[in-house]
């Protein structure tokens, strides 16, 4: 029977310089399975998840570059996607595996996304959750008005000001950004894990909006096409490795939209929808989110 207990403390030193901070639960030399946080958070967003895999797998999750205790770099070109993904590869190798089962949640799952069409060897399975594919994003950026609307705070994100006033009232609004996207089921947002995540953000809120900064992914304004200004081909966003998406249905910043037309990018697919819960179904539905999870990489 392997400890449950999450180890914390763990460092990666990777090739390019970059550090990253991770946590593991379970036994080295079982299957890997990697998971991945988004904004704004850290490699906490799986603690209620990371101990119901310690049985049969090496559950690990990182803080990306950017968040927490990984490095932090000022720039916003050192977020593109394919920074990140090298980020996750090489910590891939330094664990001393080839490949892993690969889980993300929002920008974490947009990571997850390009590694799984980019280096698809490095992904045993790909698991995502309430992130969307490239595709269908792009798509729906640039021309369904509700998607448009649901993603306008990318814009305000991406702006020069944002640091300044998230950390306002002691981070008042990012608080209200886990909270307004829960439609109230905030039972999990306990004020030790909020007073966790604002020591989290008081080490640095540049990184993590510097993912939105980086990305040409953003609604369009009066003066910026934004993602009406990409010609992407989906030939080259085709995922070739075994995925499932678990989606929160009530999901405002993320519409169900993004779920159309997949099948035609995914061969190998499958979506479970839960309609009770939010983009934080991580937290809202931990023991089915497992559930689903263990199913899947066991079917494969």
């Amino acid at each position: 029977m392997s400890d449950s207990s999450i180890s914390t403390g763990n460092f990666a030193e990777l090739a390019d310089g970059i550090t990253l901070h991770y946590a593991s639960c379970g036994e080295h030399g079982r299957p890997l399975a990697l998971f991945v946080h988004g904004f704004p958070e850290y490699w906490a967003a799986w603690e209620d998840v990371l101990p119901r895999f310690a049985d049969s797998f090496y559950a690990v999750a990182p803080d990306l570059r950017g968040f927490n205790l990984s490095s932090q770099p000022p720039e916003v070109a050192a977020y593109k996607a394919r920074a990140i993904v090298a980020d996750l590869a090489q910590l891939i190798a330094k664990l001393g595996y080839d490949c892993a089962h690969v889980i993300g949640h929002d920008w974490g799952g947009a990571a997850c996304w390009q590694m799984a069409i980019s280096l698809p060897k490095k992904v045993n399975t790909l698991s995502i959750l309430n992130s969307p594919h490239p595709i269908p994003f792009a798509r729906a950026l640039a021309n369904d008005q509700e998607q448009q609307q649901a993603s306008a705070y990318m814009n305000w994100l991406r702006g020069p000001w944002a640091e300044k006033a998230l950390a306002e009232d002691n981070f008042a609004r990012m608080e209200n950004m886990l909270r307004s996207l829960s439609r109230a089921q905030t039972g999990w947002l306990t004020e030790e894990r909020l007073t966790r995540y604002r020591e989290v953000w008081g080490r640095g809120l540049t990184g993590g909006l510097n993912y939105y900064r980086a990305s040409p992914l953003y609604p369009p304004t009066t003066d910026d096409a934004g993602a009406r200004k990409l010609k992407l081909d989906p030939n080259d966003f085709v995922v070739r490795v075994p995925t499932q998406i678990i989606w929160g249905m009530g999901d405002a910043a993320l519409l169900p939209c993004l779920l159309d037309g997949l099948d035609e990018l995914i061969p190998d697919l499958r979506i479970e929808r839960l309609e009770r819960a939010t983009h934080w179904l991580v937290h809202e539905e931990p023991q089915l989110v497992a559930d689903l999870l263990r199913e899947f990489f066991d079917s494969h």
